[in-house]
């Protein structure tokens, strides 16, 4: 009888390599399959395939998918100025999940038997990885050694090294998820709350010659297509511009405390260049052309939106929906806004668009009116009172 087939969603760190090897062993067909979601250096992508073959894979798989990554979310996050908590860009929560679908979109193809990865009991990813496996490719076992057995590193370790694969799965003091839309570090100083992380803890420094610098990024319908004054067809490489610029200053640094799927509270640190400096240029434009009322309302959906990524529901039928309405709001979303950057910081400038509702002629805001007289002004605001008079003139004792 043919082995069966299991699809390992394999990073290359130690939970997975033990994966690899202990399903090889145990007599499976083992298909490691890489979802690059941006972030792996081409170096990184060929040392994963050399060591899966030498872990036992009968195959192994890279499965990019950045620009669907970018088409089907990013953009939607970028359209909503999408921040957890009002701090953290939800990189890893979007990441996983599409690695996730890359994943079980790979084992239907093959006709796998089962899917397979390194996750922890005691994390979200867990429930990602697990959630869109269940719905994605219904009737195919899901198998979690480190969750199951509750190994420790160090049994992970022995083992290879037993049988015969060695490789450098020293615990660091810090441990680092690297994508697209920020690098995610965890561990160190972090685990107390009274501290925050020194300047080693994190992957990128200040390299920038210049003490300051403008950046104007241009929208097109709440899209870039420009990074100074630099066209780009391809979002994705006019992101990683953006971040090679950002980097440079070391801005976008910061940790949040926020709520798990499972219930408790987690502490992350972050640094994440791109997404700050995208999500205030794009609110800056959005905020002289979109009105009042396009603003409240993007606002509301986007929190849901951004919610329903890190909590694993990213395929609730509500999804599209709310893109929808994202999108629409973008129409006049058009201009270059334009910020100043600094070391380990930045402040936004101004923006030039066609469609800036500053520009009206009826009136510059505490200069000059023309598109009502005084007395107008002075009507508007007797009516305007009305309620409040009805109010306070009946409850005179609640006056404050």
């Amino acid at each position: 009888m043919a082995n069966k087939k299991v699809v390992v969603a394999f990073s290359g760190g130690l939970d997975t390599s033990y994966t690899v090897m202990k399903l090889t062993q145990d007599g499976w067909d083992v298909y490691a399959a890489c979802a690059n979601t941006g972030g792996f250096s081409d170096e990184q992508l060929k040392k994963n395939e050399e060591n899966a073959f030498k872990l036992g894979a009968k195959a192994y798989v890279t499965l990019d998918v950045t620009h669907e990554y970018y088409e089907k979310s990013l953009k939607y996050m970028i359209f909503g100025n999408v921040l957890r908590n009002n701090c953290y860009p939800i990189s890893v929560s979007s990441e996983r999940i599409f690695q996730a679908i890359a994943i079980a979109r790979y084992a239907k193809e093959i006709g796998a038997d089962a899917i397979a990865h390194g996750s922890t009991g005691a994390g979200n990813d867990q429930i990602r990885f697990d959630m869109t496996f269940l719905v994605m490719a219904p009737g195919v076992e899901i198998i979690t050694l480190t969750r199951d057995k509750k190994l420790t590193r160090k049994e992970e370790v022995d083992y290879l090294n037993e049988h015969g694969f060695f490789a450098d799965f020293t615990k660091l003091k810090y441990s680092y998820n690297v994508g697209i839309w920020g690098t995610s570090i965890c561990g160190g100083e972090l685990l107390d709350p009274t501290q925050g992380l020194p300047e080693e803890a994190y992957l990128k420094h200040v390299t920038a010659k210049e003490q300051e610098a403008l950046l104007k990024i241009q929208f097109d319908k709440g899209e870039i297509v420009a990074v100074n004054d630099e066209k780009f067809d391809d979002k994705v490489k006019a992101i990683q511009k953006i971040e090679e610029i950002g980097a440079s200053y070391a801005i976008g640094r910061d940790a949040n405390v926020g709520d798990t799927i499972i219930g408790i509270k987690g502490r992350v640190g972050f640094e994440a260049a791109a997404p700050k400096l995208i999500i205030e240029a794009h609110r800056l434009l959005e905020k002289s052309t979109l009105s009042k009322w396009q603003q409240y309302w993007k606002d509301q959906v986007a929190n849901w939106y951004g919610m329903f990524l890190h909590e694993s529901q990213y395929l609730e039928p509500v999804m599209p929906d709310i893109e929808a309405m994202l999108t629409s709001s973008q129409r006049n979303v058009t201009g270059t806004a334009i910020l100043k950057l600094r070391p380990y910081g930045f402040e936004t400038v101004g923006i030039d668009s066609a469609n800036d509702l500053t520009k009206s002629k009826l009136g510059e805001y505490g200069e000059t009116q023309t598109g009502w007289t005084a007395d107008e002004a002075k009507g508007f605001i007797k009516v305007s009172s009305t309620p409040l008079r009805v109010y306070y003139g009946i409850h005179k004792d609640e006056k404050r």
